[in-house]
């Protein structure tokens, strides 16, 4: 109805609750205010109290709450006037908004303390009046002796609120639970604030603002009683409550003092940019004092890592930093406080917010799991990120020594010592100890032997340049005397090429130094540990090649080409493991040298590969793990570590579930400290991956999650971080984890592309979101994820998750209360399932159909129409599976199985047949009574599999016979369902024995009638 034409009553209390529904905000309360001249307009003073109730409750629940006062006033008038305009309701809800103004007097500090305490003696005098308990009015003047810091008034108010009686005037469970729970908190008391939010935390509890604030206010508490994980789990599951509301200032500011306290500032940077009117939205000046003092806790956390200068979110206007804004805030905060304590008359709202700003974190790293757009690279203690390749206490070592060179030739000794001893035990630290030696070396005058080995060990770290300077250090070697080490570092310069585009070249290289060092060997010139390093370099390179042609295979050869490249590839495969063998042979026997041992090891560990190369899993199982367990002998796990996760990967292929998760769990803990954040999310994911698929969903979960944050501190978030949040939203999902589980799939999301990883990917995470929305009760949303998830899977060759995903989308768009779009849906899916000769699928789109259309133009008659199709289809099908059974079929059979399946499917369809009409033909029973009578003879024939199913027909027609009039009829058939029943238990047959028995009393009484 249009504005110039007015509104009626009926019609302004449709506007009104439609209104209730919106978002809220300034839009809303202004809808409100256009309602009440609405209301004016129809002379009804009840429509006038209607409409200030309601903008009184829109502006309670939106920014502009120092709104609320002028609509209250006006209805507190009207009361004292004439109290007969109001109805029960509305006299109800008049004396329960009384306790929104005590809290809202609290927040507004230009209201003084003498008003506010006045209040409290005309709240109580009128509750007095109306009859009702004194606990709302203990439980507001525990708010205020709390907010002005009177804690012992606080106690003793709080001790009479728990002692009055509950009645009608009191807050709901959650919210009086939250208030006293709240109370614990501020006493230090966090284990017991926990237990009196349990109940709204599991779900006994809730109501418009609840769980929503005891999950915000329960973060902090579960961190300081060290349940991190409890308090991720609250953050995900909260937040995603909070963020669609507007007035809820004061929790938003909790999720980002507790991101700010657990190493998660770029999250709480997050937070800040998605609420920009929270930094300037002024009609609550409590809940602005909490969001300010948070913004300045963060931003001095941010300055204190040194990122000041870091752009961060700010109130419009102007660019901020984080130093910036962190005085900025600082000083908006205390400001507010001021003004609280200069209306209180004491200094308590300072202190508490002083408190708040300079706290320190209270957990170095909680992994998260969503993403961050502005991760940041901030060294941390402990962090894997913080650390270089070498040890801590090898970068200290050196740093002594360096510190001592100058003109004292005995440090540069030491140092040369040191790296000298780290190489030789294969240390990594060895890399930063030659480093050491390297710098400390620069315009010093050194024996040729020095300078070859400095030169060897720089050119390891320098990739495709160091190739010339291993020819260098080959120079030198040489003249230095040591023919093997030269050829060794010729051997490491091959194998460099080799990686770098010239494997070929390579091979002949290393096959000339390869002669070279065996006839060294022979005639003592060279020690076995040189001849190893030339035979590892030429192993590794023919590897390389053999690598190289599997790559080549995959991609597809010429036809022309197919056969010579088979042989070829043959050729190098064969000459790969007689170079691996070669190394094997000689260094196993010295295996007591770690440098020889490393080497046989490696050695077992190609032969591993050729096996997998070759097919057979079995045996490359079994060498890779001998070479880990070689590695792990000779004090060098972190060699291990490859060769595990490898070795995880093929147990898990022959279904070894146990040993790929051995072998995965031993390649994360021999991976330590050493591994680079990468690596580190890697394996997290393959262990992850592992638990997965034996069902262990918790604890993959929680590798899943780690390797979430390390692909983002790796700078990895939208590749492989994604993918971990894919797969962490899966098993949380599995877990019945709804809201954690769509917070980190929707994080996941933006980042998952076709290209990177998969449509199937992207499909399967939207078809999760959708479960989880469902859960959560976004039915319009969820439909949104499986319409563009089935958009995608519509292009697929096999097109049953299309029909699935369509099907599934139906019945959210139904359950949205969107029976137009739901109509649509379920005809795409019925098409679908009818092109894929999936009957069963087509049966219920078409029964589903039916119930739509009566919400729509398509009425009863096109209801009934597609009922009658689906018992068709249920028929037709049951007549393909008689003609193609014939008359021997055997029970049991697939084409049994089918039949028994058809034939239940068309007791359904009559059942919901004979619901539909007699929900919509309430008046003619005789229509619905025929298709429950058809139902229960149908799944009669299917005994006692169906019996359930047939006494719910039964009971359903007895109850129409009853409407008929037909007693005798209707008792009949609550007596054959008592008969069926008899002798059996549980939960469904006692329930339908009741209502049979029912049934009987009501049929008595009407023939006695």
């Amino acid at each position: 109805m249009s504005q110039a034409m007015g509104m009626d009553f009926d019609t302004l209390r449709q506007a009104m609750a439609d209104n209730q529904e919106q978002p809220e905000g300034p839009a809303r309360n202004a809808r409100s205010e256009q309602l009440l001249v609405e209301a004016e307009k129809l002379n009804i003073p009840l429509a006038v109290i209607e409409a200030l109730g309601h903008q009184l409750k829109v502006y309670n629940y939106s920014s502009e709450k120092d709104k609320m006062f002028v609509p209250f006033a006006r209805l507190l008038r009207m009361w004292d006037e004439r109290p007969e305009d109001f109805d029960e309701y509305e006299t109800h809800s008049l004396h329960w908004v009384f306790k929104w103004m005590s809290a809202g007097m609290l927040d507004q500090p230009h209201i003084p303390l003498a008003s506010i305490e006045k209040w409290l003696g005309e709240m109580e005098h009128r509750y007095r009046l109306a009859g009702h308990s004194e606990r709302a009015v203990r439980g507001a003047e525990f708010s205020v002796a709390a907010h002005v810091g009177d804690l012992a008034r606080a106690e003793r108010a709080y001790t009479a609120w728990l002692a009055a009686d509950r009645d009608t005037m009191a807050d709901c469970h959650a919210c009086e639970l939250h208030s006293q729970g709240w109370w614990q908190a501020e006493r230090d008391a966090d284990e017991e604030a926990l237990e009196l939010w349990r109940p709204v935390l599991e779900g006994e509890y809730t109501c418009a603002h609840e769980p929503h604030t005891v999950l915000a206010s329960s973060l902090l508490p579960l961190l300081r009683l060290g349940r991190p994980d409890e308090a991720r789990a609250h953050h995900l599951r909260g937040f995603r409550l909070v963020r669609p509301m507007e007035s809820m200032r004061g929790a938003y500011a909790d999720h980002v003092e507790f991101c700010a306290l657990s190493g998660n500032e770029a999250r709480a940077l997050e937070l800040l940019a998605e609420r920009p009117a929270y930094f300037t939205d002024s009609g609550d000046p409590r809940s602005k004092l909490d969001f300010m003092a948070v913004t300045a806790l963060l931003m001095d956390r941010l300055t204190g890592l040194g990122l000041g200068d870091q752009p961060v979110p700010g109130p419009a206007g102007r660019t901020w930093t984080a130093s910036g804004l962190a005085v900025h805030a600082r000083g908006e905060a205390l400001s507010l406080a001021a003004l609280f304590d200069a209306r209180n008359g004491t200094s308590y709202v300072s202190e508490r917010a002083r408190g708040r700003m300079d706290q320190r974190p209270l957990v170095e790293r909680l992994p998260l799991g969503v993403r961050s757009r502005s991760a940041r690279q901030v060294p941390r203690s402990g962090s894997a990120s913080a650390q270089s390749s070498a040890s801590a206490s090898a970068q200290s070592s050196a740093a002594v020594v360096e510190s001592g060179v100058g003109s004292d030739p005995s440090s540069l000794s030491a140092l040369l010592a040191e790296a000298r001893r780290l190489s030789a035990t294969r240390s990594p630290d060895a890399v930063e100890a030659w480093a050491a030696v390297a710098r400390a070396a620069e315009g010093r005058e050194l024996d040729v032997r020095d300078r070859a080995e400095i030169a060897d060990h720089a050119a390891m770290e320098r990739g495709p340049e160091g190739i010339e300077l291993f020819h260098e250090a080959a120079e030198l070697y040489a003249e230095a005397g040591d023919p093997g080490e030269a050829l060794a570092a010729r051997a490491r310069a091959a194998y460099v090429l080799a990686l770098t585009g010239g494997p070929e070249e390579a091979l002949a290289t290393v096959s000339e130094l390869h002669e070279g060092v065996l006839a060294l060997l022979t005639d003592g010139g060279t020690g076995v540990s040189q001849a190893a390093s030339v035979l590892v370099g030429r192993a590794r390179i023919l590897m390389r090649l053999v690598q190289e042609d599997a790559s080549e295979d995959e991609s597809g050869a010429t036809a022309s080409g197919a056969a010579d490249s088979g042989a070829a590839g043959d050729e190098v495969v064969r000459a790969a493991e007689a170079a691996v063998r070669e190394l094997l042979t000689l260094a196993e026997p010295h295996a007591s040298d770690v440098r020889m041992a490393s080497r046989a090891a490696e050695a077992r560990a190609m032969l591993g590969e050729l096996a997998a190369h070759a097919g057979d899993a079995a045996a490359a199982a079994e060498l890779l793990g001998q070479a880990a367990e070689a590695f792990v002998a000779a004090g060098l796990p972190w060699f291990a570590v490859e060769y595990e996760s490898r070795l995880a990967g093929i147990a898990g292929h022959l279904g070894d579930a146990e040993g790929a998760e051995r072998a995965a769990r031993a390649a994360l803990e021999h991976a330590g400290p050493r591994l680079e954040p990468m690596g580190h999310a890697q394996l997290h994911l393959q262990l992850a991956e592992v638990l997965g698929s034996t069902g262990q969903s918790g604890p993959a979960a929680e590798h899943a999650l780690e390797a979430a944050h390390r692909a983002d501190e790796a700078g990895e978030g939208p590749t492989l971080g994604a993918w971990a949040r894919h797969q962490l939203g899966g098993f949380l999902l599995r877990q019945g984890r709804w809201a954690e589980a769509a917070e980190i799939l929707e994080s996941a999301l933006p980042d998952l592309t076709a290209d990177m990883h998969g449509d199937g990917a992207i499909v399967q995470t939207r078809w999760w979101l959708g479960d989880c929305l469902t859960e959560l009760g976004e039915h319009r949303a969820a439909a949104e994820h499986w319409l563009r998830a089935a958009d995608i899977a519509e292009h697929w060759p096999e097109q049953r998750d299309h029909a699935m995903l369509a099907h599934l989308a139906a019945e959210a768009l139904g359950h949205a209360e969107l029976p137009a779009q739901a109509e649509q849906a379920y005809a795409r899916a019925g098409d679908l399932w009818r092109s894929l000769g999936n009957v069963h699928g087509l049966i219920r789109s078409l029964r589903a159909r039916a119930w739509v259309a009566l919400r729509t133009g398509l009425g009863l008659d096109g209801a009934r129409e597609l009922m009658s199709a689906a018992v068709w289809e249920c028929e037709e099908g049951l007549r393909a599976v008689s003609s193609s059974v014939g008359a021997e079929a055997v029970e049991g059979s697939d084409a049994a199985e089918a039949r028994h399946r058809l034939v239940a499917e068309l007791g359904h369809t009559h059942r919901q047949f004979g619901d539909l009409v007699a929900r919509s033909v309430p008046d003619d029973a005789e229509e619905a009574l025929a298709h429950f009578t058809q139902a229960v003879s149908v799944f009669a024939s299917l005994g006692d599999d169906a019996l359930d199913a047939r006494t719910g027909a039964e009971l359903a027609a007895g109850w129409l016979e009853a409407d008929l009039l037909r007693p005798a009829a209707a008792a009949a058939r609550a007596r054959a369902v008592l008969s069926a029943y008899a002798g059996v238990d549980g939960e469904t047959a006692e329930a339908r024995r009741a209502e049979a028995e029912n049934m009987l009393g009501v049929m008595d009484k009407q023939r006695d009638e």
